[in-house]
């Protein structure tokens, strides 16, 4: 006699999956402070990994130390960023006489415009503006030491990313062992499989990003420079540097490069900045990003969209960071697993269909 395997009812189904998304997002607010870190940790030692083993293999060091010098690499690739655009910036600083006369310059334009318009006299808006002034430096040492508690947790955060990293580039064997481990000896092809895909599609993000920031970045600063205005380099490298943010980040630079040029020069150039950061974002998103960033995970943009907006909610700027990576390993965790292909097909959408159909028409 043959027993009928028990099929739980599609809402009770539902219902468990919910509550557990539900579970695992309040586990996730919750413990932000170290797996914000740890995650960044973990996209790091994904990156460094074949550098770190490299250094195993060809220069014989031991462990810990590769994994200590491929994060002083990290550190100097980094650290050379930050000086590029501090010498950039230092530039403008020495301007700031003549960017203070042009806001100053602006300021009475807008105020005139202001009292023909809405009909509020000058000295009411001086006033207005006085009285605002007062309130801000009445509040200017709360002010101060929010600003330095920010900086100083922003230390200590990338501190904390460092170590982790370091930790897992060190016991990424025993890392990888206890997920063998854990998931059985019957799944291990799958787990190998998953943890595979993950390193290459994860690097190969990673990797494609920092392409686009420099490509994008060197059109800029040339678009820039075509036109005239006295920052382009700064301006330039701006525009690739918030281009890593997605979709929100071409708004960031866009804002900031229209505002510059519009103290420093002409009414005019401020257009042409602005016409050029949604040119170059155009192309950027239709053909840079498919062609360089592209992976094997292709991710449905409704799909992307939602996910940049709930890391915004849940870990703030860093998980608008992180949302793509976590989505895409999500996706690759879901494909090779038989209930959780649903799942995995909701995140990719029609291109996974299409390239199975053109698969199975090939083979026919």
């Amino acid at each position: 006699m043959t027993s009928k395997k028990l099929i739980a009812p599609f809402y009770e189904r539902l219902s468990l999956v919910l509550i557990g998304i539900l579970s695992l997002g309040f586990l996730v607010i919750q413990g932000k402070e170290v797996l914000d870190p740890l995650v960044f940790g973990f996209l790091f030692a994904i990156l460094l990994l074949p550098v770190s083993g490299f250094l195993e293999r060809k220069l014989r060091l031991p462990r810990s130390i590769s994994s200590l010098l491929s994060i002083l690499l990290l550190i100097a690739f980094v650290g050379g960023i930050l000086y590029l655009v501090g010498t950039q910036i230092s530039k403008l600083s020495s301007d700031w006489p003549m960017l203070k006369k042009q806001v100053a310059q602006s300021i009475n334009n807008v105020a005139g415009w202001i009292e023909q318009t809405v009909h509020i006299d000058l000295q009411s808006q001086k006033n207005y503006i006085e009285i605002t002034g007062k309130k801000i430096m009445a509040s200017g040492t709360e002010v101060v030491g929010t600003t330095f508690g920010a900086v100083s947790s922003l230390m200590l955060f990338y501190v904390f990313i460092m170590i982790f990293t370091f930790f897992i580039l060190f016991y990424r064997r025993i890392l990888f062992r206890f997920v063998l481990q854990a998931f059985g000896h019957d799944n291990e092809h799958v787990v190998h499989d998953i943890v595979e895909n993950i390193q290459n599609i994860l690097r190969q993000y990673i990797l494609g990003l920092l392409i686009e920031m420099v490509v994008v970045a060197s059109v800029a600063c040339t678009a820039f420079w075509m036109i005239g205005i006295k920052y382009a380099a700064l301006l330039g490298i701006i525009v690739g540097l918030f281009n890593i943010i997605p979709y929100l980040g071409i708004f960031s630079a866009l804002l900031l490069s229209v505002l510059i040029t519009f103290a420093t020069g002409a009414v005019s150039d401020a257009i042409w900045v602005g016409a050029s950061v949604l040119g170059i974002h155009v192309v950027d998103s239709n053909l840079l990003l498919p062609t360089i960033v592209g992976s094997k995970v292709r991710l449905n943009a409704l799909i992307t969209f939602l996910g940049i907006i709930l890391g915004e909610m849940i870990w703030g700027l860093s998980g608008m960071f992180l949302s793509i990576p976590m989505i895409a390993i999500f996706k690759i965790i879901f494909d090779r697993i038989e209930s959780l292909k649903p799942w995995g097909y909701l995140l990719g959408g029609d291109y996974e269909y299409k390239k199975s159909a053109e698969k199975k028409m090939k083979t026919e």
